[in-house]
Parts: structure tokens; C-alpha cells; sequence
């Protein structure tokens, strides 16, 4: 199984339908030999690899150049499947925002500040890095200064800016009341008002009739906001008459929580209504109440099943973008039944793809719904709405709790009981001013894919502190081919922005103008060998790199990549010229003229070493 195959495995089912990763992975054009002899020269030059990774309509990978180097004897070659790679130590990162009593962040922390559990364990924490608005502006600065135009450097209205957060905003139109469905609408519109360049936004709805992926257009994300509104499933299929009036939350408790007096109210309703409380009729009542539970029971359970399945695509969609990842879900709620199963599997998932859920109430600050919904009739007698109006207000809380656990789970926030509704999207959508990332490297870590639970704590209890922190990760599971391995390795690592320096790699990007809606872009990285760690072997030196380079659009979906290895066998004269002159590999990529994210992962397999660069270009009109 090649890169590309784990590519297609983030990146797949977006939209309902499987994105192909066009993956061309052309032949090595020239593979310069290394000389057996470090002849000297009066300016020492770096051997250049040259891939061309372009990519035409037929998507199929180019012809193999006859000039790619195959001899056993040569020091450099290259060729398609990786040799036995060692497995990087794991290491979990935690990020951490840590707010004072009055909610505002917490600067000034270092590492002895954090206590980090796993399964109740203390661990070390290894590294430790600072996240502000300033460090992240600098990633995308340094990111656009690769750009090397062959036609003079772009204008600042030309510059791409290097997408750093993506985030969906999912709007629960099943359960979500039409009243609470314009107020929802007006604050999210405020949220989209102070997007940063920085910025991609996605609108869902969990009705699936309303979708519009990540984009930086505010008009587009305005337009697309209008169309929230309520769209009942199951829900809404009922005869809406009212008799009996029985809720998602009475059909739980009698039919799975086995509370009788739920099934005498509906009873005594349906005698009520139907039957002007004849008492005669209560056998035949007794049925209807029996029928009228189960399909309410039915509804909503079905109700909940289409937006979990909603979730589970939103957060497929999150997961295959690279750069901070967050999900938001806007609701009243919904009731948690026999589906604890479900609301776990959608925190699993979540985690596993590094997605935060912050969850805001739409309902505002609330009162307990003593009479029920006006707009819609209800068979309410004085004989039953004492026990009606308790179940509606047990509902109202009870419907909370799914909300609590996206978000807890997840590390993330659950905005509830306010009506500030545009200070709660701008919080749960926002990056925090100041984020601790923490790692460490789980001690007799078993690679049995379990769950861990991990806590995070101050050293000190002198000061009150909120800590929002992720609940728990997966450890890995074991891979019998340490290839493999390191292929998933290498693929986390491209679908992420996180700068990695274990390797010295310097990237560059020039781009050709072939036509006017035609372009090559060349993607250069020079590699210093001094860091990697050769085996001695039969008198030479042998490692190997595998390079993966992916290009973005602008919105950060993928456009097209590739990856290569690069195998060396380097006697010492050889070794020694590299380690002074470094590396230079060039890859090839055809585009079209726009705006571009470059993400290049190195990897070497002798020290398990790796390199992650993000670059920038703009290829003009």
C-alpha cells in the first residue's frame, strides 16, 4: 500500500461522494549519480534529484524516464516501494487553554506549571510549545516567503494567505425550533463578519439539504446561512393533531426506562381526548397509548440516528483539512436514549481526527416550558398536565447532556444558558489567545489501539483555573510492517501544519508559465545530511528518504501530490561532499493559475527523522 492509498483513506467521502487523490507520480527525470571520487571543485555543488509529478486530465502516472538510476553500484537511486523503516517513538500531544475566574486566558505559564495524566499516571511532558496569534502569523509569513516567481514577486493583494483554522458550523435543523432557528442565524452572521484571512468557514446543516464547504467568502457563507431552518425528519412526519401528546422523552422513559406512570398519563390523555374520558373506552385507550409511545420512541430515535450520521460526515470533511480543526454545533439538543453507543462513536472519531466539537445551546437562556410549544396543539387536561409539564421540563435539561458530552469529550466548550449567542459562536469558533501544546511519550505504551484517558492539572492549587484540555487518545495500533507504519506516519504528518525540524530541509517554489492556463510549479528542497543518521555497511553509507509533497487550493482542499524515495548507498568521499553541500531534490506539479498551499514531509529511515515545510505560491492569470 502506497501513500497515495492513505491519502484516499482521509480524504475520502466528501461531499457524499469519494474525492480521487490524483496522485501522479511520474518518473524520476534525472537522478544525478554521486561521484565515487570527491573530486574538488572551486564552488562545491549540491546533487540535484529531479522528480516531475505533473499531472494531466487522465490522471494516469507519466512513463518511467530511461534514465532513472537502477545500477546496484550507484550511490543515489530511487524507486517506487520503501525499504524497512524503525517506528518513531509515540508521542501525544495535548493542547491546553487555561482561563482565569473571570474567563480570560492565562499567560505566562511554563512547563513545571502542567501536571499531565495517563490512565492516572504522571507523565513527563518532553516538549512544550506557546500558540498565540503572533506564532501563528508568523507560520503563515514564513510559509509565504518561499515563493521564488520566475515573472517578479506577486503584489499584497496577490499574496496567498495560508489558511490556519477550519471551521464548520453545523446547524442541527432536525430538532432545531423555528423560533430559535432567526436568532441562531443573526449571531452566526456576526461570526462570519469577523473572519480573518485566516479563515475558512464551512455551513451544514444535519438535515443534509444545506451545504456549503470551507471557503473564505463571506458573501457565499451569508447567503448559504439563510437557508437554516427548521427541517424535521421523522419528527415531523406525525399527523400533528395533538392526541395524545407524547413526547421523544415520555417514549424513553416508559419504554426503556419501564416508568408506568408515564404509560397511565398517555393513557388517561388518550381517554381524554378521544373518548371524553369514558372510562369504558380504557382497554382501547391502552392500545393507542401503547402505539402512540412506540412511534414516538420510533421518530426519535431515527431523528437522532440522521444526525449523528450527519456528525460523522462533518467531521470526515474536518479531518482531511490541514490546520486547526474545529466543529460547531448549534441546537437545542436531543435526547440521549439506548444510543450512548453512537454520541461515543462520534467523540472517538472526533478525537481520533484531532477535531474539537464546541457546542452552543441555541435555545439561549431558557424557561422551563410549562405548557409546551404554543404553536403546536396539545391534549393538556388537569388530570395530566401537572405529570405533562414535569416530563416537558425533565426534556428541556435531559436534552443538554449530548451537547455537554461533544464537547467535554473533545476538549472543546459548551455555550449554554445565555442569550449573548454571538458571543458564544465567536467563542466556541475562535482560537484562543494563548493555547500550551504539551507532549509526551506514553510510558509501556501497548500498541493496542485502546482508548487512554488523560487529565490535565496545575502544579499549583494557589490560583482557580478552568482547563480545557482533550479527554483521552488512541494509542496506535500495531502495524506488522514497520513500512506501512511509516506511510501512516508520513500521511498524519502531510494533513497537518505543524512545522517538524528534526530534519534540516530549506524549501523553495518556482512556478513557469507554459500557457496562459497552463503552469509548471517546481517545489525545491534542499536536505542537509549532517543530521541523519547513516548505517555503516560494507564501506558505505546507507539511508533513505521518502519525500511526500502535496499541493492545497487556497480553501485548503487537495489539489494534487506525490511522493518518492530516495535511496543511498554513499561511499565516504561522497558522504562527505553532501554533508557539506546538502541535497537538492526539485518535484514538478502542473497546475492551473491561482492560489496554492505547498505541504512537503521528509522522512528518513535509518533515525526515523522527519521534516514537515509549508510553503506558498501564486501562479498569476
Amino acid at each position: 500500500m502506497n501513500l497515495g492509498v492513505s491519502y484516499r483513506k482521509l480524504w475520502g467521502q466528501r461531499r457524499g461522494r469519494v474525492v480521487r487523490l490524483a496522485v501522479a507520480l511520474a518518473a524520476w527525470a534525472t537522478v544525478a549519480r554521486a561521484q565515487e571520487t570527491g573530486s574538488a571543485t572551486s564552488t562545491p555543488q549540491s546533487t540535484t534529484i529531479t522528480t516531475d509529478n505533473s499531472s494531466k486530465a487522465s490522471d494516469a502516472p507519466a512513463k518511467a524516464s530511461s534514465n532513472t538510476t537502477t545500477d546496484n553500484k550507484a550511490e543515489v537511486s530511487s524507486r517506487d516501494t520503501g525499504t524497512t523503516f524503525k517506528l518513531r517513538v509515540n508521542v501525544v500531544q495535548v493542547r491546553v487553554v487555561v482561563r482565569d475566574q473571570h474567563g480570560e486566558p492565562v499567560q505566562g505559564l511554563k512547563r513545571e506549571d502542567f501536571l499531565l495524566y495517563d490512565q492516572g499516571k504522571l507523565q513527563t511532558v518532553s516538549t512544550f510549545g506557546i500558540e498565540t496569534p503572533k506564532t501563528r502569523l508568523q507560520r503563515a509569513e514564513l510559509a509565504a516567503k518561499t515563493q521564488q516567481a520566475s515573472e517578479g514577486e506577486p503584489s499584497a493583494e496577490e499574496k496567498v494567505v495560508m489558511p490556519q483554522r477550519f471551521v464548520a458550523l453545523a446547524f442541527d435543523d432536525i430538532h432545531l425550533q423555528l423560533q430559535d432557528a432567526v436568532t441562531v442565524r443573526l449571531a452566526a452572521k456576526k461570526l462570519i463578519e469577523n473572519m480573518t484571512p485566516t479563515d475558512r468557514m464551512a455551513i451544514y446543516g444535519t438535515s443534509e439539504q444545506v451545504k456549503q464547504d470551507f471557503t473564505g467568502d463571506r458573501q457565499v457563507l451569508e447567503d448559504t446561512l439563510i437557508k437554516i431552518v427548521p427541517r424535521p425528519k421523522m419528527g415531523g412526519a406525525t399527523d400533528g393533531s395533538g392526541c395524545p401528546d407524547v413526547s421523544h422523552y415520555m417514549a424513553d422513559q416508559y419504554l426503556n426506562k419501564s416508568d408506568s406512570q408515564v404509560f397511565e398519563v398517555v393513557t388517561q390523555d388518550v381517554l381524554d381526548c378521544m373518548y371524553g374520558g369514558d372510562q369504558r373506552e380504557r382497554a382501547s385507550a391502552q392500545v393507542q397509548a401503547q402505539q402512540a409511545l412506540r412511534i414516538a420512541l420510533t421518530t426519535g430515535d431515527t431523528d437522532n440516528d440522521f444526525t449523528y450520521r450527519a456528525m460523522e460526515d462533518f467531521i470526515r470533511r474536518l479531518s482531511g483539512m490541514p490546520g486547526e480543526k474545529i466543529l460547531v454545533l448549534a441546537g437545542p439538543g436531543f435526547l440521549l436514549t439506548t444510543e450512548q453507543q453512537q454520541e461515543t462513536g462520534i467523540i472517538d472519531r472526533a478525537n481520533k481526527a484531532n477535531v474539537v466539537i464546541n457546542t452552543l445551546d441555541a435555545r439561549g437562556l431558557y424557561t422551563p416550558d410549562i405548557g409546551g410549544d404554543i404553536s403546536k396543539p396539545n391534549s393538556d387536561t388537569f388530570k395530566t398536565a401537572g405529570y405533562k409539564n414535569l416530563y416537558r421540563v425533565s426534556e428541556q435539561t435531559a436534552n443538554s447532556y449530548v451537547m455537554m458530552d461533544f464537547a467535554y469529550g473533545t476538549g472543546g466548550t459548551f455555550f449554554h444558558n445565555s442569550n449573548d449567542l454571538a458571543g458564544g459562536f465567536q467563542k466556541a469558533a475562535s482560537s484562543p489567545e494563548i493555547c500550551y501544546v504539551l507532549g509526551f511519550s506514553p510510558q509501556n505504551q501497548k500498541m493496542d489501539g485502546r482508548y487512554h484517558s488523560i487529565k490535565v492539572a496545575m502544579a499549583t492549587k494557589a490560583a482557580r483555573y478552568e482547563i480545557q484540555a482533550r479527554r483521552g487518545y488512541y494509542a496506535p495500533r500495531k502495524v506488522d510492517d514497520p513500512q506501512e507504519q511509516a506511510k501512516q506516519e508520513i500521511a498524519e504528518a502531510v494533513f497537518s501544519q505543524e512545522e517538524i525540524h528534526e530534519l534540516s530541509v530549506d524549501l523553495q517554489t518556482q512556478y513557469f508559465k507554459m500557457q496562459s492556463e497552463e503552469a509548471k510549479l517546481s517545489v525545491v528542497s534542499r536536505i542537509d545530511l549532517k543530521g541523519m543518521h547513516f548505517r555503516k555497511e560494507n564501506g558505505r553509507n546507507w539511508d533513505n528518504l521518502t519525500v511526500a509533497t502535496v499541493i492545497f487550493d487556497e480553501n485548503g482542499n487537495f489539489v494534487t501530490g506525490g511522493e518518492k524515495m530516495l535511496e543511498m548507498k554513499l561511499l565516504d568521499t561522497t558522504y562527505d561532499r553532501l554533508s557539506r553541500t546538502g541535497l537538492t531534490m526539485k518535484s514538478s506539479f502542473d497546475l492551473k493559475p491561482g492560489k496554492y498551499v505547498v505541504r512537503q514531509v521528509v522522512r528518513d529511515s535509518e533515525g526515523a527523522q522527519m521534516a514537515a515545510r509549508n510553503g506558498a505560491v501564486v501562479i498569476p492569470y
